[in-house]
C-alpha cells in the first residue's frame, strides 16, 4: 500500500474504498454501474484486515439482483412483491393517462410496466415521473379478469448509501498536497495516476469539469479507446448520455404534445457521445434551440419558457497520423452539420484534445484506495451549487476592459470549475495562487484557444486571440 493510499484510508475512513481488478472481476456478466461495485466492495470488507468476502457479494447479487429469470417468476406468480436492486427508466404515458417503467436490465419493456399511482404521491415516488433512477425496486405483476397484465412499480427506495459532508471532503484536502489532491481525484476517477504524465492527468481532470459547474459546454475529440465515455457514463448518476442515435428537440428540450419538460431539466450534463452518428430531427430547428441554450441556459419552445443548468458535451472521434495529430487542421469536419456553424462552436466554452490523452490500457487501471463513486459523484454534484467560487474568482482575476465576452464568460466558468476540483478550500493561501494561475487560470485559457483557433480556421471574422486575462495581486510576481 502506497503513502497515499493509506492517507485517503485514514482521511475518508467510510467515503473510500480499495479497488483492484481481481476483485471487480467478480462482477464479470452483472451490467452494474461503478457506484454500486463500491458499494458492495465496501459493504463486504473487513476494515481490519482488508479481506474482501467476495461469496458475501455473490450472494448479494443472487438475492437481489436476480435479473435474469425475474420476469418469468413475476408473472407466474401474480401479486407477489419482489424487491430488487435495479435501474428503472419512466416516462408519462399521455394518452393511457398514467407513468410507464421500463426496466432493460430486467427485460422489462416500456409497455409492460406501470409506476403505482399510490408510489407517485409518496415522498420516494413524487420524482419517478420521467427519467433513470437506480434504487430497491417493488415489483408485482398484476393480472385481473381478462384484462391485459402488467408489472407494477409498487415501492421505490432510491440508491443513496452515503451521507455526504461536503465541508467535510473540503477541509479535508488541507491535508493534501496539490499533487497528491490530483492523484486523488485521478484515481477516484478510476484511473492509474502513476501511469500518466501530470499534463495528461490536468488534461484527464478537464472531463469533470461539466460535473461541477453549472451550464459549462464542451467539446472532446477523441481516437477511440482513450476512455471519454466510460468517465460520464459511470462516474455520476447526474448525467445523461446517449451514444449516437436520434435526438429530436422535444426530448432534449421540450415535448408540445405531451407538455412535458426534456432531459435538460433533469440533468447536470447531457452528453453526445459518437456525435457523428447522431441523428437529428430537423436540424435547423435544434441548432436555432442549442444557440439560445447554450448561450444562457434557457429555451422557448412555443409558448414555453424553460430554463436549466445542464451543460452540454459533445463526444467524438476524429482521425489522426502516425504521429497521433489530427489529420486535418478543422477538428470538425466530420461531425454533423448542426455544429458546423461559427456562431454555435463559439458558444462552447473550451476543448479538449484527447488525442493527447493514451489509449486505455492495463496500465491505466486503478489499483489501491479511492473515493468511492457514489460519495465522489454526490460531491461533485453537490459543487455546483457553492457560490464562493465563482465569488473569488471574480475578486482574483483581472480581464481586460476590451476582451471579448464569451471569451472571459468561458475563461472565468473554466476557471470557477477547475478551482473547485483542485483547490475546493477558498479563499486561497498565497503561496497557493501561483499554482491557482497555472494549474486553474492557464490550462482554462488553453481549453479556450483551440475553440478560438477552429472558429478563425471556419470563419475569417473571428480572431484566433485570446483575452489576456490575469490573476491579481502581488503574490505572483
Amino acid at each position: 500500500m502506497t503513502e497515499l493510499d493509506e492517507k485517503i484510508k485514514d482521511i475518508f475512513v467510510e467515503e473510500s474504498v480499495y479497488k483492484d481488478d481481481k476483485i471487480r472481476a467478480i462482477f464479470s456478466g452483472w451490467n452494474i454501474p461503478s457506484f454500486i461495485k463500491d458499494w458492495l466492495i465496501n459493504r463486504y470488507t473487513d476494515k481490519t484486515t482488508g479481506m474482501v468476502d467476495k461469496e458475501g457479494i455473490l450472494e448479494f447479487l443472487e438475492r437481489h439482483m436476480p435479473w435474469k429469470g425475474l420476469k418469468g417468476e413475476l408473472v407466474n406468480h401474480p401479486f407477489r412483491s419482489y424487491k430488487v436492486l435495479a435501474r428503472i427508466i419512466t416516462e408519462p404515458d399521455v394518452r393511457q393517462g398514467f407513468i410507464r417503467f421500463y426496466a432493460p436490465d430486467l427485460g422489462i419493456r416500456p409497455e409492460e410496466g406501470i409506476v403505482s399511482p399510490m408510489l407517485l404521491s409518496t415522498q420516494e415516488g413524487k420524482h419517478l415521473s420521467m427519467g433513470e433512477f437506480w434504487g430497491v425496486c417493488e415489483l408485482t405483476y398484476i393480472k385481473e379478469n381478462d384484462k391485459p397484465g402488467y408489472i407494477e412499480l409498487s415501492g421505490f427506495k432510491p440508491f443513496k448509501p452515503y451521507k455526504v459532508n461536503l465541508d467535510y471532503y473540503i477541509e479535508a484536502r488541507k491535508e493534501f498536497t496539490t499533487q497528491q489532491w490530483i492523484d486523488v481525484l485521478i484515481k477516484s476517477m478510476e484511473f492509474n495516476p502513476d501511469a500518466l504524465s501530470f499534463d495528461e492527468k490536468l488534461l484527464l481532470l478537464c472531463r469533470l469539469t461539466v460535473f461541477v459547474e453549472p451550464n459549462l459546454n464542451l467539446i472532446e475529440l477523441a481516437p477511440k479507446g482513450t476512455g471519454k465515455s466510460y468517465v460520464f457514463s459511470n462516474l455520476s448518476k447526474y448525467g445523461w448520455v446517449m451514444s449516437g442515435g436520434f435526438v429530436s428537440r422535444a426530448k432534449l428540450f421540450y415535448d408540445l404534445q405531451r407538455k412535458m419538460e426534456g432531459i435538460v431539466s433533469r440533468y447536470d450534463f447531457i452528453v453526445l457521445d459518437e456525435v457523428q452518428t447522431v441523428k437529428f430531427s430537423d436540424e435547423n430547428e435544434m441548432r436555432g434551440v442549442l444557440k439560445s441554450y447554450l448561450e444562457n441556459g434557457t429555451y422557448n419552445i412555443g409558448n414555453f419558457r424553460g430554463v436549466s443548468e445542464a451543460g452540454f458535451v459533445i463526444l467524438g472521434n476524429i482521425p489522426l497520423t502516425e504521429d497521433r495529430t489530427p489529420k486535418r487542421g478543422m477538428y470538425f469536419e466530420e461531425l454533423p452539420i448542426v455544429f458546423q456553424e461559427s456562431a454555435l462552436i463559439d458558444r462552447f466554452h473550451g476543448f479538449i484534445e484527447g488525442w493527447k490523452l493514451p489509449r486505455f490500457n492495463e496500465s491505466l487501471k486503478v489499483k489501491g484506495y479511492a473515493l468511492n463513486v457514489e460519495f465522489f459523484s454526490d460531491v461533485l454534484h453537490l459543487l455546483r451549487s457553492r457560490g464562493e467560487y465563482a465569488a473569488f474568482v471574480g475578486d482574483i482575476l483581472e480581464v481586460p476592459p476590451r476582451a471579448d465576452t464569451r471569451d472571459k464568460k468561458a475563461i472565468v466558468k473554466l476557471t470557477t470549475a477547475l478551482l473547485k476540483l483542485i483547490f475546493p478550500k477558498v479563499p486561497l493561501q498565497n503561496n497557493e495562487i501561483k499554482e491557482f494561475r497555472e494549474l486553474c487560470l492557464d490550462l482554462a485559457k488553453d481549453l479556450r484557444r483551440v475553440i478560438k483557433e477552429q472558429l478563425y480556421i471556419m470563419d475569417a471574422e473571428y480572431s484566433r486571440e485570446i483575452p489576456d486575462i490575469s490573476v491579481r495581486g502581488d503574490e505572483i510576481q
